[in-house]
């Protein structure tokens, strides 16, 4: 098995966890607002948000940076591009790490002249990282984001993000019923989506999208549910203060509405 090595060099202003020097201060003792959310829940325009309340605030490298630097490369001695293999690795690091991300991340010592003294994470997704966050840091606070899957598959087929690469199997343009078949093959599918809302995944051909990137996108927020959970996460943020957790749906307010709903939350804080 790998070690983790004794520092983080592509993290900047942070290594892991050892005697500190002056001017740092270890992660899981400082103030952090936390974006909690999976993939295609709107995470961007909260963090937008919370840069609208406080011009000044600083974010930390966001989970893939973290996760490269102390779960990935460790585990597979160099990057990883392919999603699939990424929930893999980090589903070994949390068989190690119960906590996750959230126990990555604050094992972490930061360097307050870099990055302050009230930083942003984004961010934290599941219930065991969340339950391990509040408990072990009571100083940290999140903002949850919550959408249906269809939801997030549409989001992601429209956005263009190197990051979301996956391997999935061909399917021949134009060919809806292929495309349907394949969907239904995925594994775990049936635990995330009925067959009525995969029949509307294969539809989405109609809007112009590719049945390679329909399936792809799918198999992305099937792999993704396969190791976290959002509403037991939620439901979990639900159970702390108000002046903690804030929990919104992406779906049932606009960007404009979640936006104001977390700065007004932020300002709440201070």
């Amino acid at each position: 098995m790998a070690v983790a090595p004794s520092s983080v060099p592509s993290l900047p202003g942070l290594r892991a966890a050892d005697t500190p020097l002056p001017h740092e201060q270890a992660l899981s003792d400082l103030p952090l607002t936390v974006l909690v959310g999976v993939t295609g829940v709107g995470k961007s325009t909260a963090l937008a948000a919370l840069q609208a309340a406080d011009p000044a605030l600083k974010v930390l490298p966001d989970r893939r940076e973290v996760t490269d630097a102390v779960m990935i490369w460790p585990l597979a001695g160099g990057p990883v591009a392919d999603r699939e293999e990424r929930f893999r690795l980090t589903a070994r690091y949390r068989e190690l790490h119960p906590g996750g991300m959230a126990q990555a991340l604050g094992s972490l010592l930061a360097d307050t002249r870099h990055w302050g003294e009230t930083p942003v994470f984004d961010g934290l997704r599941g219930e065991e990282e969340v339950s391990y966050a509040a408990q072990h840091f009571p100083r940290w606070r999140f903002v949850a984001l919550g959408a249906p899957d269809a939801v997030r598959v549409r989001r992601l087929l429209g956005r263009a993000d190197a990051f979301d690469q996956i391997k999935a199997e061909r399917v021949q343009a134009g060919h809806a019923d292929d495309l349907r078949s394949a969907l239904g093959d995925l594994r775990g599918v049936g635990d995330v989506f009925s067959p009525h809302e995969l029949d509307d995944l294969a539809a989405l051909v109609q809007e112009g999208h590719t049945p390679a990137d329909i399936l792809a996108k799918t198999k992305i927020v099937v792999s993704e549910r396969r190791n976290y959970d959002p509403a037991a996460a939620e439901a979990a943020l639900r159970a702390l203060p108000a002046q903690r957790a804030l929990v919104l749906d992406t779906v049932a307010l606009s960007p404009e509405q979640v936006g104001a709903a977390v700065r007004e939350w932020a300002g709440g804080q201070a």
